[in-house]
């Protein structure tokens, strides 16, 4: 399942219970799911987007 996938693939590259926004934009264009989308398995799995491109999170 290409949900499955995704999660994976942010649970390898996320640190510390943390992920930059670039690898978000990266792991969202590379399974082909809409930001908003990552965004909610990001909640869902209890990960802080950092770094982000628009200055919004810290």
């Amino acid at each position: 399942m290409e949900h499955d996938k995704v999660i994976e693939a942010i649970k390898q590259r996320a640190r510390e219970e943390r992920i930059p926004c670039a690898v978000c934009f990266q792991i969202a264009e590379e399974y082909g799911i809409p930001k908003r989308e990552l965004g909610t398995i990001l909640n869902d799995l209890g990960i802080k987007v950092i770094q982000c491109q628009m200055g919004l999170f810290k």
